[in-house]
């Protein structure tokens, strides 16, 4: 499943569907200097119908755990919801290799990571949303649905968090590295018994699907929860089993946030027809040190969990969503 919501670069306003990225700090678009796949497959973003459009001409390269892409930085007016943001640095991406930028269904990346892993040091949205003002809190409230299950995609409110979305009192963990929205791991256990991960930290990633682990951590788990690995290198669980497979438990800011078996298991229907398959939310990711080692937390948590982005306080806070 794939979160995204709609943005305007330009005046008049050129609309763009992007992914809202914890695990990233660039904001980036398909420009019409593009001739990928990709590129072709989306809307790009044509400066010449831009008025505000301001040149900057900074050549950048990003990668991401699943694809690269090359581009130059230009400024432009940012409108997102009620708010509007001139000047705004970005990314016009003229180079997406590989598929999976073409496959899809967003256009781009609104990075929303601590600034100092911003590529080419451009100021992320959200610290020009806090720096001019925009904002009555340096913060950010994540809601992620079960579209899938015919109820709402989600929502991201900027400057305040919506109440309406969580129960009970929110957690707070403090972030540990301003990179990453990267939080201690205080524990981690599998129907009840503790694993004794290399793992301390993880960064919580709204533009992630799954848990991106440590190999060894991950095969640990899949192999704990019965997953047999396929020839696309996922773990396909038995669905009968799926209602009786172990909680999953992590600790941050001192309590415990537990999965079931259905929250950390995808069922994902077979396009050709046939029947549909129980895939492992846990996927294997080596991070080198310093970085790693490192849990990278992503949508079968934040689905169960609302998330408060504190960059006032440098915090992350964890309640129940509903």
């Amino acid at each position: 499943m794939q979160y995204y919501g709609e943005i305007q670069l330009g005046t008049p306003g050129q609309t763009f569907s992007v992914i809202f990225d914890t695990g990233s700090a660039n904001l980036w678009v398909p420009s019409t200097r593009c001739s990928s796949i990709a590129c072709w497959l989306h809307r790009r973003y044509d400066a010449g119908k831009s008025s505000s459009h301001v040149e900057n001409g900074t050549e950048f390269a990003i990668q991401y755990g699943t694809g690269s892409l090359e581009g130059v930085i230009s400024q432009d007016t940012l409108s997102l919801g009620d708010l509007e943001i001139p000047g705004q640095g970005f990314g016009e991406s003229t180079k997406e290799p590989g598929l999976t930028f073409a496959v899809g269904k967003f256009d781009g990346i609104f990075g929303l990571a601590y600034a100092n892993i911003a590529v080419q040091r451009v100021v992320p949205p959200f610290y020009s949303m806090v720096q001019q003002g925009l904002l009555d809190q340096p913060l950010f409230g994540v809601w992620m649905g079960r579209a899938a299950d015919g109820g709402e995609g989600g929502e991201i409110v900027f400057g305040a968090i919506n109440h309406d979305h969580f129960t009970g009192p929110v957690t707070w963990a403090p972030v540990i590295r301003k990179a990453y929205w990267e939080v201690a791991m205080e524990s981690v256990t599998l129907g009840g018994k503790t694993l004794n991960f290399k793992s301390k930290s993880a960064a919580i990633d709204t533009g992630t699907s799954l848990f991106g682990i440590p190999v060894e951590e991950a095969d640990a788990i899949n192999k704990a929860i019965g997953g047999k690995k396929n020839w696309a290198g996922q773990y396909i669980v038995d669905c009968n089993k799926v209602p009786t497979l172990p909680e999953l438990s992590l600790g941050f800011g001192g309590r415990t946030f537990t999965l079931k078996g259905a929250d950390y298991v995808l069922q994902v229907g077979n396009s050709f027809g046939g029947n549909t398959q129980c895939i492992s939310g846990f996927i294997g990711i080596d991070i080198p040190p310093p970085a790693g080692p490192l849990w990278i937390v992503g949508d079968v948590f934040l689905r169960k969990f609302y998330t408060i982005y504190d960059l006032g306080n440098n915090r992350v806070g964890f309640a129940d969503a509903v």
